[in-house]
């Protein structure tokens, strides 16, 4: 635990730094963790980097440079995934003894749930500097009632098969403190950002739909560790594991986010 909390003394400022600043020093830093979660991600699944592999890191690099560049049209985007698609096909006919279907599934997977949905921290951050703290406040608060409403109350299992820990009244912990806490988050924003005061309602609406996606999205990343058999993705944040272990839940909630951008 003590690992665990040195760990976000330290990051946590970092984040706040790149997302308070953002433009290109957060585009780069999304590319970055994004590279790192694809790396995370195809070592766990085909237990090693492989050529079919890389493709996936440079199509990750240059959909962020569309990103940091997003003045190319749409319809160029569309035509580098078909050709990244049929070079992937192409790798596992040249490489077909070290590489396989998994392994370049595993590698448009890993670019989509990783550096797509990633990217959506730059676009939420360039419409609302306000928005932009919801994913976070939906994972993180989330996380944090879940945990100790289990520790206190836990008695019924949520998905022992996936994670034993779980618990139902847990999971109920979550949604409650996450409406709570996203209550009063657009709650302050109305008093100090003149944010009209029925944003607090939809903040609090949107905190249950994140926090129960980000449930959701801390148990599919447990059910790819239990499938492949590891315990955490990686080791580059002590306490917390990898970037996939510490991102799983907010990777679920910023679409939900984003979505709610688009509506209002």
């Amino acid at each position: 635990m003590k690992t665990r909390v040195i760990s976000s003394i330290i990051a946590i400022p970092i984040l706040l730094f790149f997302i308070i600043t953002g433009g290109l020093p957060l585009q780069i830093a999304i590319i970055i963790l994004s590279l790192i979660g694809m790396f995370e991600l195809y070592r766990a699944v085909s237990g090693k980097i492989k050529t079919v592999h890389i493709l996936g890191f440079l199509l990750e690099i240059l959909y962020g440079f569309y990103m940091i560049n997003n003045g190319i049209e749409l319809k160029y985007v569309k035509a580098v995934l078909c050709i990244f698609t049929v070079l992937m096909l192409f790798v596992l006919v040249v490489k077909h003894r070290s590489n396989n279907i998994n392994d370049a599934s595993i590698s448009l997977f890993g670019f989509f749930y990783l550096g797509v949905i990633f990217s959506l921290i730059a676009y939420i951050r360039e419409e609302s500097i306000l928005f932009i703290w919801l994913p976070f406040i939906f994972a993180f608060a989330s996380d944090t009632g879940a945990y100790f409403v289990g520790v206190s109350f836990g008695k019924h299992k949520l998905t022992p098969e996936l994670s034993p820990k779980k618990s139902v009244e847990g999971a109920i912990g979550g949604v409650v403190t996450t409406a709570i806490l996203s209550g009063l988050y657009g709650y302050a924003c109305s008093k100090f950002y003149d944010l009209e005061f029925k944003y607090v309602i939809i903040f609090m609406i949107f905190g249950v739909l994140g926090s129960i996606l980000a449930q959701f999205g801390d148990l599919a990343a447990s059910s790819i560790k239990r499938y492949v058999g590891i315990k955490d993705y990686g080791k580059i944040l002590p306490g917390h594991g990898g970037v996939l272990d510490r991102f799983d839940s907010v990777l679920f909630t910023l679409p939900v986010v984003y979505v709610m951008l688009l509506l209002i």
